[in-house]
């Protein structure tokens, strides 16, 4: 089994999308859900739920649709969000002076054990602390 990687919350969203502007990103973020050895965290579930439901989003997700998605999605290990994943956030932030929501994906997915995030957000190729980020778009 290869090692587990991280998934971002632009990573679901890219799969659900139907925007033909998106298709060729689509089909990369389809072909990594595809993958078992995949983690992310409640909070790339929620930040997936409010993304996918936006009133100025074509193509937008139903409650329904984007409840289903998410059900689908805990097929892979989730992080919750715990005191010591916050006070873990924090130091990154301190350290990185990067956004705390970031700092969140990044300490969710080390406590997954996971020493790579797919992300288009983040800073591709940068390492935090031996977490690197990893952009699969470019």
């Amino acid at each position: 089994m290869s090692e587990m990687q991280f998934v971002d919350t632009n990573i679901l969203l890219y799969a659900a999308s139907t925007a033909r502007e998106e298709q060729p990103k689509a089909r990369i973020a389809l072909a990594i859900l595809e993958k078992e050895d995949l983690a992310l965290s409640i909070q790339v579930l929620q930040e997936f739920y409010v993304q996918a439901m936006r009133r100025d989003k074509a193509g937008r997700l139903s409650h329904e649709q984007a409840t289903l998605l998410i059900e689908s999605f805990l097929r892979y290990p989730v992080q919750e969000t715990t005191l010591a994943l916050m006070a873990a956030s924090l130091a990154t932030r301190k350290r990185f002076d990067i956004s705390y929501w970031d700092c969140a994906i990044i300490e969710a997915a080390r406590a997954q054990g996971c020493t790579t995030v797919l992300s288009e957000d983040l800073s591709g190729g940068r390492n935090y602390d031996g977490v690197v980020v990893r952009n699969p778009f470019r």
